[in-house]
């Protein structure tokens, strides 16, 4: 399958060219029914060749060239409306039927503050395809974007997302009228994810409803199903946390497909270099060290610890606490005995033989380095974030 791509160079342009050569080049095998073999980028730099080439060999067009910020306004009707007539000439002077989508924007409803030229000409845009669907046959997928998010999109231009997120990690304020405002927002990934489906011709269908898409089997649109509604104070107070997790060492809670976990991957995309390496706190004796690595909100918090040779560490319980001690370098044995007992369960760990082992609540152990020249390197993981004014820790030899 030959792809072109228009707008190659735009956010939506460059991640799905990227996604579309990973699935050529097979690094990407959750498409296995997709056969690429090449990729058209076209863009505002390319020649009139190109896209000539292009349109005669294209079996799948996706039209995502597009003006948003002109210097003057004619110039919405000239680069949304115009380019998209050209496309469509010279797919017509090939014969060439293939299917075609197109980005369009929500504000082609012409609804409320969207009745604009902006808006106009995304809407001529539309009714061109359609008309073109009419005349020649081929497949048109008309997509009405809302406001896009995700990495490489283009801060202080027609992003809050992408602007909120730079200003934040690069230490800029941010702006915000009225944190109640919400936007409709759709994550690229998902957006590539749809119109990857879209190659497979499992599109999904779509009718508007004002400027809301209700999913519908025949609708004249199309939609991707995933989409996010926040406020620009969510937005605002979620950034926050975030910038503050290399202080806190919390990662903020990110449940599966949540628009936070978006959010955070596209604000860490922002990062400036000074910042994607932060250092830790380490508390060292002549005992060896002790690092937090990472805390959560719910779920515990991880840590390091390296214990010098020949060096004991521990010799203490908890009633409720648990944790898992996982020896990643050098020789040791962890021990732990029933409190009020003499059971002793003995464990001998080893980075060779990478395991977790259990410390029981009500349970005192230790862990002893074995060896007379290696540290003993162990990853540890606490259900709880530790807690000075209730550290639930009791002293007792095991």
């Amino acid at each position: 399958m030959n792809i072109l791509i228009t707008g190659a160079n735009g956010f939506v342009g460059k991640n799905l060219a990227e996604a579309l050569k990973n699935i050529r080049d097979g690094k990407d095998r959750t498409r296995s029914g997709l056969k690429i073999d090449e990729i058209y980028p076209y863009d505002i730099y390319s020649s009139e060749d190109e896209l000539d080439k292009a349109c005669k060999n294209a079996n799948f067009v996706f039209n995502l060239a597009g003006v948003n910020r002109p210097e003057n306004a004619d110039e919405f009707m000239e680069g949304n409306f115009g380019f998209a007539e050209k496309l469509l000439d010279t797919l017509k002077k090939y014969n060439n039927t293939c299917p075609v989508m197109l980005s369009s924007s929500v504000q082609a409803t012409l609804i409320g503050r969207y009745d604009n030229d902006y808006g106009r000409s995304k809407k001529a845009g539309e009714e061109l395809f359609f008309k073109y669907s009419e005349q020649t046959g081929a497949k048109v997928l008309v997509y009405r974007f809302p406001n896009l998010f995700g990495k490489w999109c283009r801060p202080n231009y027609n992003s809050a997302v992408a602007t909120f997120c730079y200003n934040t990690a690069n230490d800029l304020p941010i702006t915000v009228n009225d944190r109640s405002t919400v936007l409709e927002l759709l994550y690229i990934d998902d957006l590539v994810t749809e119109m990857l489906d879209a190659l497979e011709n499992k599109e999904h269908r779509c009718e508007f409803n004002g400027v809301n898409a209700v999913l519908t089997e025949n609708g004249r649109y199309c939609a991707a199903p995933v989409t996010h509604r926040v406020t620009l104070g969510e937005i605002a107070d979620l950034l926050q946390e975030f910038k503050k997790q290399p202080e806190t060492l919390v990662v903020p809670e990110i449940p599966e497909n949540s628009f936070a976990k978006k959010l955070y991957s596209t604000y860490l995309s922002y990062l400036p270099q000074g910042k994607v390496k932060f250092s830790l706190k380490t508390n060292t004796d002549e005992r060896g060290s002790f690092t937090e690595l990472l805390k959560t909100h719910n779920c515990g918090q991880f840590s390091v610890n390296i214990s010098k040779p020949g060096i004991t560490k521990g010799q203490h319980w908890h009633n409720s606490k648990w944790e898992f001690f996982i020896v990643v370098s050098g020789h040791g044995l962890i021990e732990e005995r029933k409190i009020g007992t003499d059971e002793v369960l003995r464990f001998e760990v080893s980075g060779e033989n990478i395991e977790a082992v259990h410390m029981l609540p009500g349970y005192t152990h230790n862990i002893i380095n074995l060896s007379d020249t290696e540290n003993l390197i162990t990853v540890m993981w606490a259900n709880e974030n530790f807690d000075p004014e209730h550290p639930d820790t009791f002293f007792e030899k095991v």
